[in-house]
């Protein structure tokens, strides 16, 4: 048995300066690892990076995050990741990376991720180049994703990204923005690479639960989904809790 704890846009700034770290005192004595799923700051800024890299370090657990839309917002996602891996937080972008467990060896692989919605009502590379352009986006995320998943040598594997892989967990959300928030392909990802669990964000107003069609369990961990500093998941040969 893995414990994970994992949560998404918490939007730090230099106003929130250690007072999420407040919340995470008992994260060793419940958690194998604690994941974070994207849009950590408020604005992408290199301050608000900072901020982040302070609050999730030396935590007693390995940390491991994906950036999200909010954290690009500034163009300074390079500077933001350093900083984060300045710190001992892993920083995933198209790669894995594999955690030692009293319970087993856990694999994640992360990826923002991106648009583009779901089978039946998503958009696809056809007509113009800024069409094409934001669906091939998607796609390649979700295909990096699922070659890192392919990848890791663990007995465990959990997919992170910060966009939504199933519309399930949107649920709450307008639909008309569904295909903003999420990509199919993410969650095809998941089902090739016999992924144990894939964990999001983004969905402020969504829903904490769903599962991909091929029985992947996916969690939405935004904050305001949440309302608590973290969520907890137990995972075994049956995929997350």
């Amino acid at each position: 048995m893995i414990t994970i704890a994992a949560v998404g846009d918490v939007h730090l700034d230099e106003a929130m300066r250690g007072q999420y770290r407040e919340r995470l005192a008992g994260l060793p004595d419940e958690a194998d690892a604690l994941l974070l799923a994207g849009d950590l700051t408020k604005h992408g800024t290199v301050d608000e990076g900072r901020v982040v890299a302070e609050e999730f370090r030396d935590l007693g657990v390995p940390v491991i995050a994906v950036l999200g839309n909010h954290d690009h917002h500034s163009d300074a996602q390079k500077e933001i990741t350093e900083l984060m891996r300045g710190e001992g937080i892993t920083v995933l972008e198209g790669e894995g990376t594999v955690v030692d467990c009293p319970g087993g060896r856990l694999g994640v692989a992360g990826v923002k991720g991106f648009g583009g919605g779901f089978a039946g009502k998503c958009a696809t590379e056809f007509g113009e180049r800024e069409t094409k352009d934001f669906v091939r986006h998607g796609r390649e995320a979700a295909e990096a994703l699922g070659e890192a998943l392919r990848g890791l040598d663990a007995d465990l594997l959990v997919g992170l990204t910060h966009y939504a892989p199933v519309k399930e967990t949107l649920t709450g959300e307008p639909p008309e923005i569904f295909p903003f928030l999420g990509n199919y392909l993410l969650a095809e990802a998941l089902d090739d690479s016999g992924a144990a669990l894939g964990v999001h964000g983004h969905a402020h107003a969504g829903t904490e639960c769903g599962v991909t069609a091929g029985g992947v369990r996916v969690r939405n961990v935004a904050l305001p989904v949440l309302r608590r500093p973290y969520a907890l998941y137990r995972l075994d040969g049956a995929g997350g809790g």
